[in-house]
């Protein structure tokens, strides 16, 4: 079987088998030296009852020869039989647990008490103890009367205390062992609360969040791992901070030369009168846009994800997304384009370039990916939802996952840059917002739909 990975539980496991087996060891020490000093008193006890009934058998004996060598039977009821008796019923309480004989030079029954049963007493061999299946046994005797002592315990009486012992000490480790467990676990749990807040702080990072982690209140063995950490995630930062400035540096370099280059392309379809030339040019005229394009969404993505997405002080987002629609209904688009408001602002504390980057690939992408003159509807809630939607026939399952990667084109599209949605997506992961596609339309048969949930948005009317 294999060990748990968790290290909570292995410490706990490891720590309260430990401890288990320590108590179970300790309380199978105790009981044991407990039952042997217990066997101690039982034996010192029966020998201090052999030697105390002994003598008193002796007198009895010598008294009960006086009495018969007397014949006097009035003597001998009030010397011999009340005496005897007394001194027998006085034994007979105090050893209750205790039975006893005692046997003359021949082995035969002199005195017994009450209860003593001839079968539990082997006959006497040696002075000392002895032990059969059923009692342990005291033998001790007179040498000058020629008298012997059998003092005998049932076994059942010391196993019966040794099951009380036993109880007595077992119960308490019934309640002493849980606890312990549960101190065991508690304990480990408190211990490892900063690898909880560690493992915490990672998983509630963004994919863009490089930021070196806290080693505030870490223990020392975890203080490697988290520096070791914070240095690749240095390494990382600088790669892609690298990556960005080039990328941004290298579409704003781009810029320039590709403006001359339409420019010059434009002029010569202009001026040439050759019609396959000017086609040519024509077609220069596209790929140079296509790639002044490419720049610029290089330049939006570059800002994406360097610059900072989140601003102290909310703003209506409401004048933003006006701009930008009006902007392209400057260049002809009105009448495609149906924007819906409402009337108290939309705050949120998304920046505002980021908002009207967002803003402008979405409609952008509708405008280019939908049927040619359909609406795009464009929509902005009181509780700070975007939505974009263009009629187009349903995308499949496994085409709305990819629209977000880099450079991923429509089938059926080839003048695209490929990062309109690529940049919306990254606002939203940095920006804290919620994106999501649907096809088709909900409530509809067809059509495409962008889902932009602000973050910390805020209701002015409230």
């Amino acid at each position: 079987m294999n060990a748990p990975r968790s290290l909570q539980l292995r410490l706990a496991l490891a720590l309260g088998l430990a401890v288990t087996i320590l108590w179970l060891a300790a309380a199978s020490f105790t009981a044991e030296k407990l039952r042997h000093e217990m066997d101690g008193l039982f034996d010192a006890a029966l020998k201090d009852a052999a030697q105390r009934i002994l003598p008193l058998a002796m007198h009895s004996r010598r008294e009960h020869r006086r009495d018969e060598e007397s014949r006097n039977d009035e003597r001998r009821e009030r010397r011999g039989g009340p005496a005897r008796a007394e001194r027998i019923a006085r034994l007979h309480k105090d050893d209750r647990f205790f039975t006893w004989v005692v046997r003359d030079r021949k082995g035969e029954t002199v005195l017994r008490s009450a209860n003593a049963e001839k079968e539990a007493f082997p006959p006497f061999t040696r002075e000392g103890f002895r032990q059969t299946a059923t009692h342990r046994l005291y033998y001790d005797a007179a040498g000058r009367d020629g008298l012997t002592i059998a003092v005998a315990e049932p076994l059942s009486h010391r196993t019966s205390m040794a099951r009380a012992m036993l109880l007595s000490l077992g119960l308490p480790l019934l309640i002493v062992i849980p606890l312990s467990l549960a101190a065991i676990f508690f304990a480990v749990r408190t211990s490892l609360r900063p690898v909880r807040r560690l493992r915490a702080d990672l998983s509630q990072r963004g994919a863009r969040n490089l930021a070196a982690l806290s080693d505030r209140g870490l223990p020392s063995e975890l203080e490697p791992i988290v520096q070791g950490m914070n240095q690749l995630l240095d390494r990382l930062r600088a790669a892609f901070e690298a990556e960005r400035s080039f990328a941004a540096n290298a579409a704003h370099e781009l810029r320039t030369p590709v403006a001359g280059a339409i420019a010059q392309a434009q002029r010569l379809r202009a001026e040439t009168e050759d019609a396959s030339a000017a086609e040519r040019a024509k077609e220069i005229e596209t790929t140079l846009k296509r790639l002044n394009l490419l720049s610029e969404k290089l330049m939006q993505l570059a800002r994406a994800e360097g610059a900072r997405l989140r601003t102290d002080t909310p703003a209506d987002m409401r004048p933003i997304l006006k701009l930008i629609v009006d902007d392209f209904a400057r260049i002809g688009a009105a009448p495609r384009l149906h924007l819906e408001m409402p009337d108290a602002p939309v705050l949120s504390d998304l920046e505002r370039d980021a908002f009207g980057i967002l803003c402008r690939n979405l409609i952008e992408n509708a405008l280019k990916h939908g049927r040619a003159g359909e609406p795009v509807d464009i929509g902005l809630s009181q509780a700070g939802i975007l939505t974009v939607a263009n009629a187009c026939p349903p995308v499949a399952e496994e085409d709305l996952a990819r629209l977000t990667t880099r450079f991923a084109r429509a089938s059926d599209k080839k003048d695209g840059s490929g990062l309109g949605l690529a940049i919306v997506r990254t606002i939203a992961e940095r920006g804290g917002g919620e994106l999501a596609f649907a096809s088709p339309v909900p409530g509809k048969t067809e059509g495409f739909e962008v889902r932009f949930t602000l973050p910390h948005t805020a209701d002015s009317a409230a």
